[in-house]
């Protein structure tokens, strides 16, 4: 059975032996004499000085027994394993799940917070054995397997490097595809000739009764044990006017998961980020395997809107990602309206003012800037159609011949009635044009008919012009020069945009994300660099144009912390949870392989370790070395102590 050694730098303790020989060369060797006078001394005395210091090595049991204990204990620290019929061959794939799940920890009490190690642990140790297992010269490549593959390292036979890059592997707390990871695997090993693919995971993945490996041989270990979880799962939170005491008041909903047998009692917290103190909590009790309701709530003050929550499950259990949900805490309910310029039509001014939910403010075009206009606000723009517009989503009513957002405002008029609308649309949701006349209104030119939101039988009268991350409507004509502002449909209208803009702000981009998925986030028009901060406190920079930036898909659950320096100095908090229930469901569970080849691997078969066997034996050798010199002499065995005849008490020697 072939065999190898995994650490040879223990054979260093080989050199032990060239010291040990020396002793027993320069050691004097003594006969043992029975003498009758103290005075014979001085001639061993003599001898003693006589001696020559190198002496003939000559067998002896106590150096037998030390040489052999030297070499065996430094076999040990070498590390021999044997590698039996379960070889790997010479080209390998290792398939490492890192996903949410692997988080969990498998020590402790089910139902308390789990301690020791990881499946992911769990799962480099089966790495580890398995790059024991090559043969001498074989080449493999590590792959992660998050919610895509990520190459961990590249075809390599460097059995340290290899090593180094598993035990960079960590938890992306994201939800796991191991699809994406099996096909970049055979496709590599396709290219290269052929050879095995081990897929090491835990099962709990999104993708687990998808999996295809076209000709490829891949095997499955499965890690991790059955244990219970509670999770929070779709946490949100709204903020709104207090119906009895008339406050304005902040309240977490949340939906508690327990998977277990029994039932547990959990504790339900609410707090502020970077506080200790609770804001409110609450006692549930979750039944088993069925989804709990929970609402928290406290009474916001005016500078609580941006500032982060968590929401968090107490006692904590072995998967911590969803033990915690992250949120932020939205801003009031009236929503901010600017309205330019100041002589702008008065049936404008007059819809957005009897609308109790709206802030209004007056600007004029000129003070349309970054620094008067809030980040939030509907922009709403009589008569003209400025480049650069700040604030959230914007409506812009009669505007000038000439490109205008995204599309190209005509100078050609339009007489007609309107002829249809887009009902599926939300700003036109619950109205009707039916018997509104307009004149003098100018057509839209758009590109592609899902744009035109209102026609008449010569052209598009409204029309959409969003923006990624912005959304964005233009009317064609004046309103004054109509009848719409007499019909119900107009007021119908511009609610519907009130309410498009609060839910975005609400909801829209920069306030909660799911973990491993992009991120847009609106900025202020010219900012072009946004930094961003992750909850491990590492920054990194990212691109923004016309007012968004994309940010890369987070792979840890917590706040992000986004910040800009220009046109104006600014920042965004950036809330992110897992909400899988795939992930949180921690039981391991078998995945099927499509057009795979393979059989289901245990790692521990063709292992043998020697290492222990070998250390047992040197220190037995060393234990009877210990014993052999240290017996007692005895007697008949020609070695005895010699003993002087006994003499009666009173003879008197003679004189």
């Amino acid at each position: 059975m072939p065999w190898e050694l995994t650490r040879p730098n223990g054979l260093y303790l080989l050199g032990l032996l060239a010291p040990l020989i020396g002793l027993y060369i320069l050691r004097v060797r003594r006969t043992r004499q029975v003498v009758s006078s103290t005075w014979l001394w001085r001639t061993a005395a003599r001898d003693l000085a006589a001696s020559k210091p190198f002496q003939r090595l000559t067998p002896s049991v106590p150096l037998l027994l030390e040489g052999l204990a030297v070499v065996l204990l430094a076999l040990a620290l070498s590390g021999p394993r044997s590698r039996g019929a379960g070889e790997l061959g010479s080209r390998l794939v290792l398939v490492l799940d890192v996903s949410a799940s692997m988080g969990a920890l498998e020590g402790g009490v089910s139902g308390q917070s789990g301690g020791g190690p990881s499946r992911l642990d769990a799962a480099r140790k089966v790495a580890h054995e398995l790059l024991a297992r090559l043969e001498p010269g074989a080449e493999t490549m590590i792959v992660a397997a998050a919610r895509e593959a990520e190459l961990a390292s590249p075809f390599e036979r460097d059995r340290a490097r290899l090593r180094a890059a598993l035990d960079r592997l960590f938890v992306r707390d994201v939800e796991g595809r191991l699809a994406p990871a099996v096909a970049l695997g055979a496709e590599q090993l396709r290219q290269r000739g052929g050879g095995r693919m081990v897929l090491i995971t835990d099962g709990a993945v999104a993708d687990a009764d998808a999996l295809v490996a076209p000709g490829a041989s891949v095997e499955l270990v499965t890690v991790g044990k059955a244990k219970e979880n509670t999770a929070l799962l779709r946490a949100h939170v709204v903020r709104g006017k207090d119906s009895v005491t008339g406050r304005d008041r902040v309240e977490a909903f949340a939906v508690v998961w327990h998977q277990g047998d029994k039932p547990r009692d959990v504790f339900v917290t609410l707090s502020q980020r970077n506080v200790t103190e609770p804001l409110a909590t609450r006692r549930l009790r979750v039944e088993a395997d069925q989804h709990t309701p929970v609402v928290l709530g406290f009474d916001a003050a005016p500078n609580d809107a941006g500032t982060g929550l968590v929401l968090e499950l107490s006692p904590h259990d072995a998967l911590a990602s969803d033990d915690r949900a992250h949120l932020r805490v939205p801003a009031g309910r009236r929503l901010p309206v600017v309205l330019a310029p100041k002589e702008a039509s008065p049936w404008l001014r007059r819809v957005f003012e009897s609308d109790g939910a709206v802030e209004l403010f007056s600007a004029s075009l000129s003070g349309l800037t970054p620094e008067t206009v809030p980040e939030d606000a509907l922009v709403v723009i009589d008569g003209a159609c400025p480049p650069k517009i700040p604030g959230a989503d914007l409506l812009i009513v009669n505007p000038p011949p000439g490109p205008c957002r995204t599309l190209e405002v005509q100078a050609t008029q339009v007489h007609t009635p309107v002829t249809s609308w887009t009902e599926a649309d939300p700003r036109l949701r619950f109205l009707s044009f039916d018997g509104v006349q307009v004149s003098n209104a100018r057509q839209l030119r758009v590109d592609g008919a899902r744009e035109a939101l209102v026609r008449t039988r010569d052209g598009v009268l409204i029309a959409d012009a969003s923006s990624p991350g912005r959304n964005g409507t233009i009317v064609g004509f004046d309103v004054g020069a109509s009848n719409w502002p007499l019909t119900a449909s107009f007021v119908l209208f511009m609610r519907n945009l009130t309410e498009a803009a609060r839910a975005g702000r609400e909801s829209g981009p920069a306030w909660l994300a799911k973990a491993g998925e992009p991120v847009s986030l609106r900025v202020p028009l010219g900012t072009e660099r946004v930094t961003l901060l992750d909850p491990r406190g590492t920054s990194r920079d990212v691109r923004a144009r016309d007012g968004l930036a994309v940010l890369p898909a987070p792979d840890s659950v917590g706040f992000y912390l986004a910040s800009w320096g220009e046109p104006r100095p600014g920042s965004s908090l950036l809330a992110v949870n897992l909400e899988s229930e795939t992930e949180s469901r921690i039981a391991p569970k078998p995945l099927s392989l499509a057009s795979g080849k393979g059989r289901p691997l245990a790692v521990a078969e063709g292992v043998t370790h020697y290492e222990w066997i070998l250390a047992l034996l040197g220190l037995f050798l060393l234990t009877a070395d210990v014993v052999w010199v240290t017996r007692p002499l005895r007697a008949g065995s020609g070695r005895e102590r010699p003993r002087l005849p006994e003499r009666p008490l009173a003879t008197r020697a003679p004189s």
